[in-house]
Order: C-alpha cells, then structure tokens, then sequence
C-alpha cells in the first residue's frame, strides 16, 4: 500500500509563550489504513487532525496528503483539494438545518461542479447503502442523532475522498447510535476507506482502527494493542 498521510516533525504553536499543541509529531499513514487517534483533552488530538485536513497550518514541519504537500497550498487550492480528496465528520455533524438531507448530502458534489444527475445518483446510492433513504426529503431537525450521524458520514463520502476524518463521531449520540456508527466505519474500512478517527471512545478505537495513536502534551506515541491490530 502507499502511503496517504505524512507528517514530518510537526509542530503548532497557537500562544508562543504556551506550550505547543503539537510537538516533533512524525505520522505516516498507508492507503487502507484505519488509525485511531486517542487522549486526554488538551493534548493535541483534534489539532493532529485539523493540520492533516489543512484546516490548520503547522508552524513548522510538513504535511502530505496523497503525495501534495498540504501545508503549501494556497487557502482557494487547500479548500478545492478538501473537496476532492478529503471526507470530515464532526462531532455535532455540521448539517445545515435549511437544507433537506437529500441536499446536505449533495452540497460538497454541488461545491466540486459534479453533473447534477451524477450527484444525484451517488446521493441516492448512499442514502441508501446508510439506512436512512426514507429520510431524504427531511430536515435534520427532524432525526434522532444516529440519522444525523448517518447523514454527515454521507455527505462526507460524497465525493469518493481518498481520506475519511473524524472527530469524535460517536461522542453526540446515545450507545445505541455510537454502536451503529462503529459498525459502519468498520465496513468502510473493510471496503478500503482509509480512516483517521480522533475518539475518547475505546469501543470505536478498538472496532475501527487497526492502529492506535496516543496523544499526550502534543506528542504522538503509537501503541501496540491486540484489540486494535486485530
């Protein structure tokens, strides 16, 4: 497999008279892959991820994502190849609440200038394939939290992207969701999506990720866990 994710001595400093939030992290992450990102609040998780989805710059070091160099792209060039190669989910899943789910789901194809009838078609296969087809024509204020889930996950794949992030997916829905949530970024990763999950959830670290990374003062330490490598 080649490799998707580099990292090379990445360092962010937000204050420069408080620490770095993220610390000489090396990270190389092959296609296929599934790592889970794990650790205390405050210690760099969620800064990992943003660096790696150019939604942060680091302050030294550089990032590759599918052999580009992230870090050197212009903000129009970074948010066009976010768009292309790379699918987030959030925590709080960032739906927009004026849109039908048919419509969030389109929205990153409609972005990208996908034909119309190809968007639509893919929406549909994914609605599908994620359970919640009869919700199309919904608004998401209408869903539990396991059906918004399942909606920002769609949308994120909208696009066919290389790499799938995501940041505390099961941390807003109750067990049963979060159960549901695991299963389905397991066979995505079976199916050969490429996954990075930053999580304070063991369940979804030891069900989805084949590796496990921990994070403690902005360093990167990768575990040897049966449970995950299994």
């Amino acid at each position: 497999m080649s490799d998707l994710i580099r990292l090379t001595n990445i360092d962010k400093i937000y204050e420069s008279a408080g620490p770095p939030a993220l610390s000489g992290v090396d990270l190389v992450v092959a296609a296929g892959d599934a790592v889970a990102v794990m650790g205390p609040s405050g210690s760099g998780k969620s800064t990992l991820l943003n660096v790696i989805a150019g939604l942060d710059r680091p302050s030294s070091g550089t990032v590759e994502v599918a052999g580009v160099r992230v870090d050197k792209l212009s903000e129009h060039a970074l948010a066009r190849f976010r768009r292309a190669h790379i699918g987030i989910i959030f925590q709080f899943f960032h739906l927009l609440d004026e849109l039908t789910v048919r419509d969030n789901v389109l929205l990153p194809a409609q972005l990208l200038g996908v034909r119309a009838s190809a968007a639509r078609a893919r929406a549909g296969e994914l609605l599908d394939a994620l359970g919640i087809a009869e919700k199309a024509d919904a608004y998401p204020a209408r869903l539990s939290g396991g059906q918004r889930q399942r909606v920002a996950i769609a949308r994120a794949l909208m696009n066919r992207p290389d790499l799938l992030l995501a940041d505390e997916p099961t941390g807003a829905v109750d067990e049963a969701a979060a159960s549901q949530v695991r299963e389905l970024l397991h066979d995505l990763n079976v199916d050969g999506q490429t996954l990075l999950l930053v999580t304070h959830d063991p369940a979804l670290a030891q069900g989805s990720g084949r590796r496990l990374i921990t994070m403690r003062d902005g360093r990167a330490t990768e575990v040897t866990n049966s449970a995950v490598a299994a």
